[in-house]
């Protein structure tokens, strides 16, 4: 039981990192970990011979059966669904092929897969394992998954964000232009700030006022921004954090979390905005997430 602990420990924050690519849920990750944790302490770790992949092509597949349940779920989601939002330490960031892969935009990008393309994508493209390994993981011919992994490369390839890597100082810079111009209302400032085909998304999970469809453009969003965010800003704070391993805000309301803003940054504008607003899916902004691809 304490080597089968030891090792579990040890590779937690992988096994965590592929189900949240998985899920885009942090919620429904933990509950795959801890499903993996109890298939785990059943194995003899005599007949193992590589822990990690055996430990992966666990987790990858209670992963697999819980996205096949919530996917129904989510077709009768109220309003748009967006990914749970995690705070993230700044080495996230630093690793920019991890920050993109955990990115809101690109994880929109994956619920357009079906499931086993999904695994397939996540783990060749962000964790680089050998089509062998994702064969057992997915229960597939090495053959077959070659084919998937090269069918869920494309169909991610047409429909991801498209610019170039924002380096740090771009990210800062553009972050502190859309607090400053929210906190105070300042509708110039947004428009300077926000791209001409900026495009915003609000989750409220039917529990919380939230917006129902998307709304593109600088104009009509920062209209909304100015107005309605800064007619209630009495008691609201903007907090700037790292979200997914980009730009984000925790807003607070009279010191309580009323949601989180993950920003989408391109070419010194903001491209795109995630507000979340159910509670559901706002108890992980408050603590670091240890996310890791080793």
């Amino acid at each position: 039981m304490e080597s089968a602990t030891d090792t579990f420990v040890a590779h937690r924050n992988l096994l965590f990192t592929v189900a949240y690519e998985m899920l885009g849920s942090a919620a429904d990750a933990e509950d795959v970990l801890q499903e993996t944790w109890l298939r785990w302490v059943g194995v003899d770790l005599t007949t193992v011979r590589d822990e990690r992949a055996y430990l992966v092509r666990i987790v990858t597949r209670q992963a697999l059966d819980r996205l096949r349940a919530v996917g129904r779920r989510r077709e009768s989601y109220v309003g748009p669904w967006l990914p749970e939002p995690l705070l993230t330490a700044p080495d996230v960031a630093e690793d920019v092929e991890l920050a993109d892969s955990i990115s809101t935009a690109m994880l929109l990008v994956l619920e357009t897969l079906a499931p086993i393309e999904r695994a397939v994508f996540v783990l060749r493209e962000v964790f680089d394992l050998p089509y062998d390994e994702i064969a057992e993981a997915v229960d597939k011919s090495s053959a077959a998954v070659r084919q998937i992994a090269y069918r869920s490369r494309t169909h991610v390839a047409a429909r991801r964000p498209r610019g170039r890597t924002v380096s740090a100082a771009e990210s800062d810079a553009a972050l502190s232009a859309f607090q400053r111009a929210v906190s105070t209302g300042d509708l110039q400032g947004l428009l300077d700030i926000l791209a001409p085909d900026v495009v915003a998304l609000s989750d409220g999970g039917g529990v919380r006022h939230a917006l129902l469809r998307p709304i593109v453009g600088a104009a009509k969003l920062g209209r909304l921004l100015a107005a309605v965010w800064h007619r209630r800003i009495a008691g609201r704070s903007f907090e700037p954090i790292q979200v997914n391993g980009g730009p984000g805000l925790l807003v607070r309301e009279n010191g309580k979390v009323d949601g989180v803003v993950a920003l989408r940054i391109s070419n010194g504008f903001v491209t795109g905005l995630y507000n979340v607003r159910n509670p559901a899916k706002l108890s992980h902004v408050e603590r670091e997430t240890a996310l890791s691809r080793a």
